[in-house]
């Protein structure tokens, strides 16, 4: 238990950390003050100057702030011209939205590392066994995996879709296969007949085997890492698309008056974050991608409090021409921040509840994976 507390925290503060140190970075960039770049949230423990800004270790250790000069305009300023409000509209849109860029960054990078050390995958003609389901004709005929479809009927097989259009057509007959099995360092091909079932079991299939034409590849490290970036790059994308369609249909949701049932909220990423722990780095590490995204994305909506609620003030001062009253966006940010504790605290209770009702973490997962 400790030690999945303490992973679970070690995964929040990175996610906080990168993101925070996104905004630093660019505020330092854009010539604002940064009075202080704190770890964890206050009360204070330590904190040691350097420079000019404050870095501190604070009490609650989830993630970190970022505390800027000028920037609720209730401050007393010391420095008007490095003060946040007192910046240019493009100065102020980078520094909002480096946190979410430097989530994407550390998504790209987590994924380039699982794809780095796990392989690259590639596309082939070879239509591939990667698993037999007990029972089934497959595993009757004595079908393992790795072993490869060359042919069916003296067809030639050369791809997943071909395949299944093979054995769609064929239901209820006997069909010869011609199999490529690997035994050692020697190469066979193997003779099998099957019988495709016409009414197969629910997510059986057939023949009740799982095939695939995509195979891993190790090229050398170097090529590795390209290779890993590109494919590191399409996973963030896929993921962003994926939380995109995700708070749609909870958008939708909350329009025809149901409770959104994909949200999960802090228990339920201290469960997944412990199970993948479980597995190993690898599974983390890419676990950690999908959080980072999950992150990028929530804080670009445009609520109060969020990086995309500040964004909205920046574009509602470009429309009015004039700043927004810097004590009107002040009690706007807070009013969002207190309506987005309240949702973390009822998403928290339906957690637990459902945690309760699932009977355990594999229940719960499996709820929350549906």
């Amino acid at each position: 238990m400790l030690g999945s507390i303490l992973v679970f925290i070690l995964v929040l503060s990175l996610l906080v950390l990168v993101h925070e140190f996104g905004h630093y970075i660019v505020a330092r960039l854009g010539g604002v003050w940064v009075e202080e770049f704190g770890f964890g949230l206050p009360p204070r423990l330590w904190g040691k100057k350097i420079g000019e800004t404050l870095y501190s270790i604070n009490l609650l250790p989830f993630g970190g702030f970022v505390r800027l000069h000028g920037e609720s305009g209730e401050d007393k300023l010391q420095k008007p011209k490095r003060a946040f409000l007192g910046k240019s509209k493009k100065v102020r849109v980078a520094i909002v939205t480096a946190g979410v860029v430097m989530n994407f960054v550390l998504a790209l990078v987590a994924f380039t590392i699982v794809y780095s050390t796990q392989g690259i995958p590639r596309e082939t003609k070879n239509v591939r066994v990667l698993d037999v389901t007990a029972g089934a004709p497959a595993q009757a005929a004595g079908l393992i995996p790795e072993d490869i479809f060359k042919s069916a009927n003296g067809q030639e097989i050369i791809s997943v879709d071909q395949f299944i259009s093979v054995v769609e057509e064929n239901k209820g007959t006997r069909v010869k296969f011609e199999i490529e099995r690997v035994e050692g360092r020697q190469t066979n091909t193997i003779t099998m007949y099957l019988t495709p079932r016409v009414n197969p079991p629910e997510n059986e299939g057939p023949l009740g085997v799982v095939i695939s034409q995509t195979e891993v590849f190790f090229p050398p490290l170097g090529e590795r890492v390209v290779y890993g970036v590109y494919y590191g790059a399409r996973e963030s994308v896929f993921w962003g698309k994926a939380v995109v369609m995700g708070l749609v249909n909870i958008i939708g949701q909350l329009l025809s008056g149901q409770a959104p049932t994909d949200l999960t909220g802090p228990v339920g990423v201290y469960i997944v974050t412990s199970e993948a722990a479980k597995v190993g780095f690898v599974a983390l590490v890419n676990f950690v991608g999908i959080l980072s995204v999950n992150l990028a994305i929530f804080n670009i909506i445009p609520f109060p409090a969020l990086d995309g609620g500040r964004l909205l003030f920046i574009a509602l001062e470009g429309l009015l021409g004039r700043k927004v009253l810097p004590r009107v966006e002040a009690v706007v940010h807070a009013v969002g921040l207190v309506i987005l504790l309240l949702l973390i605290a009822a998403i928290t209770a339906r957690d637990i509840s459902r945690l309760i009702t699932a009977g355990g973490v594999s229940g719960f997962i499996d709820s929350v994976l549906k």
